[in-house]
């Protein structure tokens, strides 16, 4: 009796512990699962928002092609006043002295592997890492000289290297190209580079990065091929960041910088071919792109691409100009067919249909392009015939992606190689804790572009709480989120994130305008860059319409010309104002009552516009900050916990760049 129950006791544990193993089973897979679609959510944050951005500043790019569309008489006489074709290497620029430090190294030219030493040396530090701007400026020059005498796209052979290193997106990001320098090896005859774009905007060092790119092609000019990306373009770096970085760290000087830099993008070839069989683009390409024709371009025209390069006597070629959109701003689609890509606002969403067709026109064997942030840095789409690679590690967020670059043998096999830098600052980091950093940082993304929409979400919320509770539906609140918004999220999983603290069966809006008024999501605010902001700052923008619309080219507008230019704004922003109220706004610009408007009236009324923006935003924080909510005076504990939160994942400790400092994993290859 004794050896029975006891083998029935066994039995009983034997089954609790199967019970156990499969209840923890299930919950550490509803666990992952639960993570992942945290992970899933955050990204679709980031990208959304980023896309939604650049489709603002695509805008821009839209209303000059309908303004030349539909006043056509503009495009053939050309930009008398500001003619694109004026050279940024034949001006003559006085340099001023900066103030602080300088790094003490002297430049000359040629350029050498030891100059390249030294420049690593200096842009490495935290502290005393500006070159004189006599230094950046020889740089520059040098560069786009040498860059002016290149064919528009690249040919490049590993004939004799027998391999070649590709890298994506970089963004500024210092501390990845030195991590790809480090692991991969300074460019040489055995060791060539493709640098595929995207080299400024969105980081901090970007003219750090930009200025060693430059160095090591004139260091080393048959190794090294720069592409031109979307950023390399002043009015992308006006909204972006990198046009601010150079005032910032060059403020006597960064206008003539600047005007040098663009000289540089303007000269920067739009691609590259490799061994004749694979295409390496920044973007992508459309059903109507033609290496022949982009071959035949004149690039030099193209000092902006999102800016219509018009120029005197000579009519614009719209098709030309559609060519060169497509190949920086295009993405792969995984369903077939080529249509406008709505996300980003601008190049095309293209299909594996039009990739087979594309390789088989022009005898290629794949494409490799960048544009795209991916997770692990790279990936394959359209049966392996695309490959997208970005090399900016942390884009989002510490620990939001992997960057890569890769490497082709002479038979042309990927080989790629994974990292992450700065990988001190997350090792010693939980994974909860890293979530946390990604997830706050895309929250607080999120809640900086919504906050360009409070006014309007708040008047849709009370649209649907008639007795002022504060309290809707979910599904209300998910309706107005996305109506307004446009971003295309899953609103229901952010409820409790951007309105904390709610019950399971109505949201407290009053919590998400909370949020959205908290310190540190005005304070990222403040730090941004709108539409308005990048148009004003980047004049050349302002010049170029005040051309366009002024049909006659008398250097003055009338109030005709006025009248049909808003005819195409009524049709582009339909709602915002009626075109009385648009006509009045004209009159408005004629300060000196002549019954026209010159140009230096029509820069001032932007000017005037904008100081009054400004005002009316300073005013309306001061009225809320005295005036109580709907709810209550303060923001609700969840509110304040959940902003603090965000808070302190933003703080970052500023250090010396350690390119050993990082995370590398060879991948492998794949054929």
């Amino acid at each position: 009796m004794g050896c029975i129950e006891s083998r029935k006791i066994r039995k009983q544990n034997l089954e609790e512990s199967i019970r156990a193993a499969i209840f923890i089973q299930k919950w550490f897979r509803r666990h992952q699962a639960r993570q992942e679609m945290r992970k899933r959510c955050n990204w679709q944050i980031f990208q959304n928002v980023e896309y939604a951005c650049e489709q603002d500043q695509a805008e821009l790019y839209k209303f000059f092609n309908d303004l030349i569309k539909h006043m056509p008489q503009a495009a053939e006489a050309g930009n008398k006043s500001n003619s694109q074709r004026c050279s940024g290497l034949e001006k003559s620029g006085t340099l001023y002295e900066e103030s602080g430090d300088m790094a003490r190294i002297e430049l000359t030219v040629p350029i050498t592997k030891s100059h390249i030493d030294l420049l690593i040396d200096v842009f490495r530090k935290k502290r005393g890492n500006r070159l004189h701007p006599k230094y950046v400026c020889l740089i520059l020059r040098e560069a786009a000289k040498s860059l002016k005498q290149m064919p528009n796209l690249w040919m490049v052979s590993t004939a004799v290297s027998q391999q070649v290193t590709i890298c994506g997106d970089l963004h500024g990001k210092l501390d990845d190209l030195l991590v790809v320098l480090y692991k991969n090896g300074l460019p040489s005859a055995s060791n060539p580079y493709v640098f595929n774009g995207d080299f400024v905007d969105r980081g901090k060092r970007g003219l750090e990065v930009f200025l060693l790119l430059l160095s090591l092609y004139l260091a080393f000019p048959n190794s090294v091929f720069l592409n031109r990306g979307n950023h390399e373009d002043s009015v992308m770096n006006a909204r972006y960041g990198f046009i601010r970085e150079v005032e910032g760290k060059y403020p006597r000087n960064h206008k003539y910088l600047l005007s040098l830099i663009d000289e540089v993008y303007r000269w920067l070839p739009l691609g590259s071919i490799l061994n004749n069989r694979v295409l390496i683009v920044h973007g992508g390409f459309s059903d109507t792109t033609n290496l022949d024709l982009i071959k035949s371009i004149d690039r030099g025209k193209y000092v902006s691409i999102l800016r219509p390069p018009l120029m005197d006597g000579e009519a614009l070629d719209k098709a030309e100009w559609q060519q060169i959109f497509d190949v920086m701003w295009s993405d792969p689609q995984a369903s077939q067919g080529c249509k406008p890509n709505q996300l980003r606002g601008a190049g095309v969403w293209f299909g594996p249909d039009t990739t087979e067709s594309f390789l088989k026109r022009h005898r290629l064997s794949y494409v490799i392009r960048s544009h795209e942030c991916k997770p692990n840095g790279h990936e394959f789409m359209h049966d392996n015939k695309v490959i997208t690679i970005f090399s900016a590690s942390n884009y989002y967020a510490i620990g939001s992606n992997k960057g890569a670059y890769m490497r082709l043998n002479n038979q042309l096999v990927p080989h790629f190689v994974q990292y992450i830098s700065a990988a001190s600052q997350t090792k010693e980091l939980s994974f909860k804790q890293r979530m946390g950093i990604v997830e706050c940082a895309a929250l607080k993304e999120l809640a900086v572009r919504m906050r360009e929409h409070r006014d309007e979400l708040e008047e849709e919320f009370q649209k649907y709480d008639p007795d002022d509770s504060g309290c809707i539906t979910i599904a209300k609140w998910c309706f107005v989120m996305e109506s307004v918004t446009k971003l295309g999220l899953p609103w229901r999983l952010l409820r409790e994130k951007l309105a904390p603290g709610t019950d399971s069966q109505s949201v407290n809006y009053i919590r998400t305008l909370d949020l959205l008024d908290t310190d540190v999501i005005m304070k990222a605010e403040a730090d941004g860059t709108s539409v308005m902001d990048a148009l004003y700052a980047n004049k050349a923008s302002l010049e170029t319409i005040f051309n366009i619309i002024d049909a006659d080219h008398s250097g003055e507008i009338t109030l005709d010309e006025f009248e049909k230019a808003i005819d195409l704004l009524v049709a582009h922003m339909p709602g915002v104002y009626s075109k009385n109220e648009m006509l009045e706004k004209c009159r408005m610009m004629d300060l000196n009552g002549d019954g026209k408007v010159d140009l230096n009236e029509f820069l001032e009324a932007f000017r005037l516009s904008d100081l009054h923006r400004k005002e009316q935003q300073e005013e309306y924080l001061r009225k809320r900050s005295t005036t109580k909510s709907i709810i209550s005076q303060h923001p609700s504990d969840s509110v304040t916990k959940l902003a603090d939160k965000i808070s302190k994942n933003m703080v970052l400790i500023e250090q010396d760049i350690d390119p050993t400092d990082c995370e590398a994993k060879d991948v492998g290859q794949r054929s």
